[in-house]
């Protein structure tokens, strides 16, 4: 076992990196607080590297590619917290692809002219529903159903992180919506592509609240000393650097798991998303506490970045419902009841 990227995924994750760092600023994610959607002009010229078509069958105008690459992507849209929803479009495609008769959706998809959400058993919400041009829905008795989101009545809900919007939907299922029956596989492994992608995130906000914090601690000067040169400074950036380096590979090795569909997958991915929760965590408290009294304030780009990880440490499961999990592989035991995350 390899858990670390080809030379390949490196090449792709890297252009994607630098065309977040010019395209997805601080600037652009505020103006996607502030808009009714957060999907923008990015999401087309997102298409044009192939981001929006990763998981997508080359078949159909998309990249083939798996959920290494995905997680590898992820991880910098999670550095940038890109608003658009990237990984609810995949999870989406993924089924799209697996399983619906017109497939035309995946090259509008692919081709960045479509976007679409997701919801599945056991959550409650969905992201960008109201905007998205297509909504899969996956019902607790596997049936998995297309339809369009002007088709549900949809209701926006809070968010701390406001260029995520969420939206709770009603849907009336009928025979024209419904595109699989028995589908509970097939919904299990979208699920864990969903929390794949979540801890992915989570992964690339620990590091850019990491480096943010390390940049304030070398430039902010208290009583003629930068703070930076304090041990107690240092140990709490120290602290977040192995929660973050510990949580990495737990992430590579899920990515591993679930890319071939290995009988550990659900466990893999359940440790995944808490290390990694616990990691941006621990780097929203430590990183809001070395920058003071400013890191409280909305004017300061760190609250987007702690806010977008509050919100994905509940997306996708909650640490609870994940350590049942866990627990469930591990000891063979039933879980207790749960109310559902998003």
């Amino acid at each position: 076992m390899r858990l670390a990227y080809t030379e390949d995924q490196e090449l792709f994750r890297d252009t994607v990196r630098d065309f977040l760092a010019d395209r997805c600023t601080g600037s652009d994610v505020r103006a996607a607080w502030a808009a009714d959607s957060a999907i923008s002009a990015r999401w087309a010229e997102l298409a044009k590297i192939g981001v929006t078509g990763i998981v997508i069958p080359e078949e159909h105008d998309g990249l083939g590619m798996g959920d290494e690459e995905l997680a590898a992507v992820l991880v910098e849209t999670g550095y940038a917290a890109l608003p658009e929803p990237l990984l609810e479009s995949a999870v989406a495609a993924g089924l799209l692809a697996e399983f619906a008769a017109d497939a035309g959706w995946l090259a509008e998809i692919a081709a960045g002219r479509a976007t679409a959400s997701v919801l599945l058993p056991g959550r409650r919400l969905a992201v960008e529903a109201a905007a998205a041009d297509v909504l899969v829905i996956g019902l607790a008795n596997g049936d998995l159903h297309v339809t369009d989101p002007g088709d549900c009545e949809l209701t926006a809900q809070r968010s701390v992180d406001r260029s995520r919007k969420l939206y709770t939907v009603g849907f009336q299922p009928t025979p024209e919506t419904l595109v699989a029956s028995g589908a509970q596989r097939a919904l299990s492994r979208a699920a864990n592509r969903g929390a794949l992608g979540a801890a992915a995130q989570l992964l690339g906000l620990t590091r850019r609240m990491l480096d943010m914090t390390v940049d304030y601690a070398k430039q902010r000067v208290q009583r003629g000393v930068r703070i930076g040169t304090h041990q107690s400074v240092q140990h709490h950036l120290a602290n977040v650097l192995i929660k973050l380096e510990f949580a990495r590979p737990v992430v590579l090795r899920a990515a591993y798991s679930l890319a071939r569909d290995l009988p550990s997958a659900d466990r893999d991915v359940s440790m995944a998303k808490i290390y990694a929760g616990e990691a941006a965590d621990l780097a929203a408290r430590n990183c809001l506490q070395v920058h003071g009294a400013i890191g409280y304030t909305e004017e300061h780009d760190l609250q987007l970045f702690m806010k977008r990880a509050w919100a994905l440490g509940a997306a996708w499961g909650d640490p609870g419902e994940h350590r049942d999990r866990i627990a469930t592989d591990l000891l063979g035991a039933a879980p207790a009841p749960t109310t559902p995350s998003y």
